[in-house]
């Protein structure tokens, strides 16, 4: 199907399946029809009348909002009225909006994500998740929302970068659209893509590194030790700032991503976002052969407790995933490394 339209693929998948999938695919067009009109307000850049303002106060996670966040959450918003949602939470609203509280599917959107790297024109993004609607005795909307990441129907975001890019998973592989300007739609550039289970990149904010626990130092130091270290193989190391284009990139090329929790202010759940960053990023990161956990757990088996809980967030090549992991349960057991615990423990001073 390499070369198929955002349409013709969703007909194929979803269209010999139940209403449900059918609304799925609805959904998902209504978000690329309004990703294309933040398109072209992103590519205004500084030109725009919406790129330098802040809105006045704080989203409902206390960053504040910069006039475009909240616009692109306008847009979306209205895109899906209409549409077969019954609920619509998001970054920038504390509580979910009641769209049609009969239809089956719901939505959960951070609708500009790494907004503060506008100024400085770095690829930014729309995350979104499509979730199964909870029904019986004391549902709600909330209740819909605090399902665990395995439930999901759909999850994508699109980037805006030098390509304008759709990157979806439906539960059966992850596939990535560019929008074409001559065909003015999304078309599949790549097919079901594949992490590959070794890594050879890994991204991480590391002037953060004093503030990390010690599982983290570890992992990062046998990185940076390179061919003559524990790994015995150099590694690059990538950080963009902006979830959505270094997950790009991991799916792209491989690697692994970690924004694990640290002791800063704020910083001790992680930074991410469970219901609207890092469950949609796992869904499409399994769905590519990779893993995504919370530095020990997987993400998609947790619970959320509120609409806007933080999380740890690492995900990528599997391999190096279930590496970290036991970095922070049993590093003993890494064998290459285990004559090196003599001078460095792992709660070393």
């Amino acid at each position: 199907m390499s070369g198929a339209t955002l349409e013709a693929y969703l007909v194929s998948c979803m269209a010999a399946h139940d209403d449900t999938a059918r609304d799925v695919a609805t959904v998902i067009q209504r978000l690329a029809a309004a990703a294309l009109d933040i398109r072209k307000l992103v590519a205004q850049g500084a030109l725009g009348e919406a790129f330098h303002g802040l809105r006045g106060g704080a989203n409902a996670d206390g960053d504040l909002q910069k006039e475009l966040d909240v616009i692109c959450d306008d847009l979306f918003l209205s895109s899906l009225s209409g549409a077969p949602v019954a609920y619509y939470a998001s970054e920038e609203l504390e509580h979910p909006v009641a769209l049609d509280p009969e239809a089956r599917v719901a939505v959960a959107i951070d609708p500009l994500d790494g907004s503060s790297n506008i100024d400085t024109n770095v690829s930014i993004g729309t995350v979104f998740s499509i979730l199964p609607v909870v029904n019986g005795p004391g549902a709600n909307a909330m209740s819909t929302f605090l399902q665990p990441g395995n439930t999901q129907l759909a999850a994508g975001f699109f980037i805006y970068g030098p390509q304008t890019a759709l990157v979806l998973t439906v539960g059966r592989g992850t596939e990535i659209f560019i929008f074409s300007n001559r065909m003015g739609c999304f078309v599949q550039g790549y097919k079901t893509v594949g992490i590959p289970e070794r890594a050879h990149e890994f991204a991480i904010n590391a002037s953060n590194y004093r503030h990390w626990e010690e599982a983290i130092r570890l992992y990062v130091d046998d990185c940076l030790a390179g061919s003559e270290g524990p790994r015995e193989r150099d590694f690059n190391m990538r950080w963009i700032a902006s979830l959505v284009a270094d997950t790009y990139r991991i799916l792209v090329r491989g690697g692994i991503f970690l924004y694990p929790a640290d002791t800063r202010k704020g910083y001790a759940q992680g930074r991410l976002r469970l219901v609207y960053e890092a469950n949609p990023i796992a869904l499409i990161v399994e769905n590519a052969g990779g893993a995504a956990t919370n530095a020990v757990s997987r993400i998609l088996d947790i619970e959320p407790e509120n609409l806007h809980q933080r999380v740890p967030l690492v995900f990528g090549s599997r391999r190096e995933v279930a590496r970290v992991a036991r970095y922070h349960v049993d590093p003993a057991m890494i064998g290459e490394r285990a004559p090196l615990f003599g001078k460095r423990g792992l709660f070393r001073a």
